[in-house]
């Protein structure tokens, strides 16, 4: 075989089917030939490595890495539904959890069911490793009573799908993954590679299986969002991370038409490289962003404890317990601060009014009764 054809051919082949499409077949990983760390490779996995553990020291650096967690878990949620083509906006998912709105938006609807399949996932992977049985539950809980319900929910899909701009053909598509009864095969394959011991950095094994999983694209709808959790989960099935915080859709949207091309490229030319250098330059990105985050979550923190300590006087101590909670539900209500409280309704109005004065609390609704105040600017951080 020649050079050339060994390069374009080291992904996977074309193949041309009976009905006149041509589809991909990825070959198994990794690489063949072995992937060159030479060069830009090799310095941003040194950048990316080193980006990855500054954003785990600091989350465990917080009193409570759950303050971080909550709020980053909903903001992957949607962008990840965004680059889906959903409209809804982080203060859309936060005002639907905290019941504003009597009927919620189906696409505000599809980023509940994309927490919760975050959080699912999660408590999955400490009984079961990353699986092929674990992405068909997660991909099942995503669907759930969402657009794409009809597209068999955690089923791998039985019918040819193809990727390419509204009203394309297979014929006409840009891209056409392996046919649907290769599919328990190849994620079988993705599968065992990632639980194979080898010399293969962490990061880079990551990089390889998620776009090897795009190009499988296993199901009928859901493929991106779940190869998307698939970078996170592994990176805490693996113990690089403590909590669940690097997600690279934001990185991912950012440069979408890039993201896509050196998809591509991996498949027309044999050009791993080129997507790793992409996907570690995000990784490094994303986890020096969300290490200044955590940073100034911390600082927000002591700066509102200061204040309430300083301007609440005798009722400081529900002030504190209120914003402890609001690093977790950041929109209340008075009848919430009762709760927190344990005090009177009058009391609770009084802490939440307080909590305004100093501008920890905003008032959202305009209305003279059942309001909610929103903690703007924690969420201000996310946004």
């Amino acid at each position: 075989m020649s050079r050339a054809i060994q390069h374009t051919e080291r992904a996977g082949r074309y193949a041309k089917q009976p009905a006149g499409y041509r589809i991909f077949m990825p070959k198994s990983l990794p690489p063949v030939p072995a992937l060159s760390f030479a060069g830009e490779l090799q310095q941003r996995l040194s950048l990316a490595d080193r980006a990855l553990g500054r954003l785990d020291g600091s989350v465990t650096t917080l009193p409570n890495p759950d303050l971080f967690v909550y709020m980053y878990v909903r903001k992957e949620a949607v962008l990840s539904s965004q680059i889906e083509g959903t409209q809804s906006s982080l203060q859309d998912l936060l005002s639907a959890e905290a019941l504003l709105a009597e009927n919620v938006p189906r696409d505000v609807g599809e980023v509940v069911n994309y927490v919760r399949t975050m959080h699912a996932g999660l408590a999955r992977l400490r009984e079961i490793p990353v699986s092929t049985r674990l992405i068909r539950e997660m991909h099942q809980s995503l669907l759930q009573g969402m657009r794409g319900a009809h597209l068999t929910p955690g089923e791998l899909r039985r019918n040819q799908n193809w990727i390419g701009p509204p009203g394309a053909t297979l014929a006409t598509a840009s891209f056409v993954p392996p046919p649907p009864q290769d599919m328990p095969r190849l994620l079988s394959e993705v599968e065992a590679f990632l639980h194979r011991h080898d010399d293969l950095p962490l990061l880079i094994k990551i990089g390889l299986a998620h776009a090897q999983f795009e190009t499988i694209h296993p199901f009928l709808d859901g493929n991106g969002r779940i190869g998307r959790l698939l970078i996170t989960f592994l990176l805490c099935e693996r113990q690089a991370l403590q909590q669940p915080v690097l997600y690279l859709s934001h990185y991912f949207k950012r440069h979408r038409q890039q993201y896509y091309d050196r998809l591509q490229a991996i498949r027309d030319e044999g050009d791993w490289e080129g997507w790793l250098t992409f996907f570690l330059a995000g990784v490094a990105e994303v986890g020096l962003e969300a290490a200044e985050t955590a940073r100034q979550i911390l600082l927000l923190r002591e700066t509102h404890r200061g204040l309430i300590t300083d301007h609440l006087g005798r009722v400081a101590g529900h002030g504190h317990r209120v914003l402890e909670r609001l690093y977790q539900k950041p929109i209340v209500s008075v009848d919430d601060v009762r709760g927190i409280t344990g005090t009177s309704f009058p009391a609770a109005n009084d802490v939440v009014q307080r909590l305004v004065d100093i501008s920890v609390l905003t008032e959202i609704t305009g209305r003279a009764r059942n309001r909610r105040f929103r903690y703007d600017p924690y969420v201000n951080l996310f946004t």
